[in-house]
């Protein structure tokens, strides 16, 4: 009877890691706040069909902060050759969200940015820890996440959005 237990709870965790793994899911609907203050749900997160980049971060994350201001160095030209759109989502929590405004501003990045101060869209993107990126194709599925960064990922970032763009598969 141990055995068998066992052999069931080993298959769903073996299941339960497959699944994790799997990069083609959709996008889940969540209430999220934009930076005026007003209600912005996930399901409008869209772009005709090009690719899009969720990043997760947040004021307090140094990694986070050093990998969108690379990419903001050239995030113009990736717009013009693949069409991208970057959705910069701050996991900062209601004690620091007042920092996330100044900061953006003060960066002049051209991103959309969201704010998740209840962590609702974190949860449902199964987001533990930032940054967190996400490539999404033009059906709205996660074709690629990276849990980490390091100096140049953004070059990295740019030829997975590039494939996408191209329709290629990403391995």
């Amino acid at each position: 009877m141990k055995k068998a237990i066992f052999l069931l709870l080993l298959t769903a965790a073996i299941s339960d890691y497959s699944m994790a793994q799997k990069q083609d899911y959709v996008i889940p609907a969540v209430d999220i706040k934009k930076m005026d203050g007003t209600t912005f749900n996930t399901a409008n997160i869209k772009n005709d069909g090009k690719p899009m980049i969720i990043d997760f971060w947040a004021t307090w994350c140094s990694p986070c902060k050093a990998e969108l201001n690379a990419i903001a160095e050239d995030y113009e030209e990736w717009q013009k050759e693949t069409g991208v759109v970057l959705y910069a989502i701050s996991i900062d929590d209601a004690r620091n969200v007042d920092k996330v405004a100044p900061y953006v501003n003060g960066k002049g990045w051209e991103y959309i940015v969201l704010s998740d101060v209840n962590g609702d869209f974190k949860r449902a993107m199964n987001v533990n820890n930032v940054p967190h990126v996400f490539v999404i194709n033009g059906n709205r599925e996660v074709v690629y996440q990276q849990n980490s960064a390091a100096p140049g990922d953004d070059k990295k970032l740019y030829e997975i959005v590039k494939k996408v763009a191209k329709g290629e598969k990403i391995n």
